[in-house]
């Protein structure tokens, strides 16, 4: 089976983590974060897959290389330009076989797609979209079915006296090959939900209602939730199940002298000081180092970072590269780019975003 998986956006949701790092290479606990997708399609028998990249493109391909680590064959097409969903795929048609998936590059997820592949047979449909269940309906478009799953009409911006579903788009479609003939030619911007999918509908359009877990991480609420979840095992994924058989903390080589408190993990070379409390849900990349009396929770903190004596880091994100003083206190859903400088005695919170370079004298800032 086949795959094309949209990932050319330029992440600036997540700015500034993606100032750095193409979206899809961004680490997500300890793997890039599109390899999680590529792993839960590779369960699935898809065995080929198609990336429609743009912004930063060589740098995906540098990190994910052909896919024969992970049992697949992996492609590139560039847009020379965005061109939205249906331009993307229209793209990349020259490379789709029959009937594939498409999806949505931006999404956790451990949904049974072999699942909805058989729907999509046994109903003779020419696209099949996944279907989410969500708390809130009111902030996404709804997708209404009829008694047989086929798409009765799509219904954005719904009001409360609306709402009479909670079923929304969950960017995972297979789709067959001859969708593509009434789509409007290569190189041409336009959307495929809001300007193909309505003229599928009773025409061969079902909705195919997905159970599991399901989140788009493309915020750094998204991000950090996501990296939660995977900690606590509550979706499907290979680290998971390494915490899980470890009593759900990992340390890699390197000097504990603190704690780690479950579920948390250590890259490889970490140094963690006596008195220091790395957990819960907290991840460090490699070569972290984390000071004397430091308490690092909820928290994310990429390769190469190093914290100072007694300062704290929860709910936050902070990049590669980064060094922290003595006496700093950071939380809140702080995002800190790569390479950034931070004095003793500095208090980020708010969700604060510092970007790649930036440095911030001793006391500088006092939220």
């Amino acid at each position: 089976m086949q795959a094309l998986i949209l990932a050319g956006g330029e992440g600036t949701r997540l700015r500034p983590l993606t100032s750095t790092v193409p979206k899809p290479v961004v680490p997500l606990v300890d793997r890039p974060f599109l390899t999680y997708m590529l792993e839960w399609l590779h369960r699935h028998g898809v065995d080929d897959v198609i990336l429609s990249c743009g912004f930063l493109a060589d740098g995906v391909r540098t990190v994910l290389g052909d896919g024969s680590d992970l049992g697949i064959r992996l492609q590139y097409v560039e847009e020379p330009e965005p061109l939205g969903t249906g331009g993307a795929l229209k793209f990349a048609e020259d490379l789709l076989r029959e009937r594939f998936f498409m999806l949505n590059g931006d999404v956790l997820t451990d949904m049974n797609l072999t699942a909805q592949l058989q729907q999509h047979e046994r109903t003779g449909a020419r696209a099949t979209l996944a279907l989410a269940s969500v708390e809130d309906p009111s902030r996404y478009g709804l997708v209404r079915l009829n008694a047989d799953d086929s798409v009765k009409e799509f219904l954005e911006k719904p009001g409360p006296e609306q709402i009479d579903t909670n079923l929304i788009n969950a960017g995972a479609y297979v789709l067959d090959r001859d969708t593509l003939t009434s789509m409007p030619p290569a190189g041409r911007r336009f959307s495929i939900e809001r300007e193909v999918f309505p003229l599928l509908v009773g025409h061969g359009l079902f909705g195919y209602r997905a159970e599991g877990y399901w989140l788009d991480i493309g915020t750094p609420a998204g991000y950090l939730q996501a990296t939660y979840d995977i900690l606590e095992c509550n979706v499907e994924t290979e680290v998971g199940r390494r915490l899980s058989e470890a009593g759900l903390t990992l340390a890699e080589d390197g000097q504990v002298d603190g704690r780690l408190v479950a579920p948390a993990i250590a890259g490889a070379g970490c140094q963690v000081a006596h008195g220091a409390i790395v957990g819960g849900r907290a991840v460090l990349g490699d070569r972290v180092s984390v000071g004397e009396g430091s308490h690092i929770e909820g928290s994310v903190l990429l390769d190469g970072t190093q914290v100072g004596a007694h300062t704290t880091v929860s709910d936050s994100i902070v990049g590669r590269a980064v060094t922290i003083g003595d006496n700093c206190h950071i939380h809140g859903g702080v995002v800190i780019g790569d390479n950034v400088r931070i004095g003793s005695e500095n208090i980020l919170a708010a969700g604060a975003r510092i970007f790649p370079g930036v440095e911030l004298p001793e006391g500088a800032i006092k939220f």
